[in-house]
């Protein structure tokens, strides 16, 4: 899986770089790390390019990556041509990657850091019963949150 695993990362790198930014390629290079670990791993079925352009789409998906006002931005046509992939091909592969990871708008798993301060779930939390803010709990709070597992960062560390 090795060697799989590293040349889809090539070609995503390649593909980060000239339209995309580091945190992505980090990003889609987890995602590629978590397919290659599944076993059988679903990598091993297919075509690189088609794989590559699936998870770059998915990462993209999740992150609202088509959207213009976000920076960096992508449309979907730019991700299939560059790897020579039908859009129905990377569409339908796209949506395969999001459910084997469980990737959605509002999984904290695959959200961008950048985009995580301003995500409208993450930072949701029940204590006593109640829907909260975590950022607007105590230090304490989020230090054990953060502890827990269930926010990717204490907020008030951030500022």
């Amino acid at each position: 899986m090795q060697e799989k695993f590293e040349s889809i990362a090539k070609a995503t790198d390649t593909f980060c770089d000239l339209h995309l930014n580091d945190e992505y390629k980090e990003m889609i290079r987890a995602a590629l790390a978590a397919l290659s670990r599944k076993r059988p791993s679903p990598l091993q079925r297919g075509r690189e390019s088609t794989w590559a352009a699936a998870v770059v789409h998915a990462v993209g998906t999740t992150n609202f990556l088509f959207d213009r006002s976000q920076d960096p931005h992508c449309q979907a046509p730019v991700i299939y041509e560059h790897f020579g992939v039908a859009p129905s091909t990377g569409s339908n592969k796209s949506k395969d990657v999001r459910d084997l990871l469980k990737m959605h708008h509002f999984s904290p798993d695959w959200t961008l850091r950048s985009r995580a301060a301003d995500h409208p779930i993450m930072w949701t939390l029940e204590v006593n019963g109640l829907l909260v803010d975590v950022r607007t709990m105590p230090y304490e709070v989020q230090e054990i949150a953060y502890r827990k597992g269930l926010i990717p960062y204490i907020p008030d560390d951030e500022e």
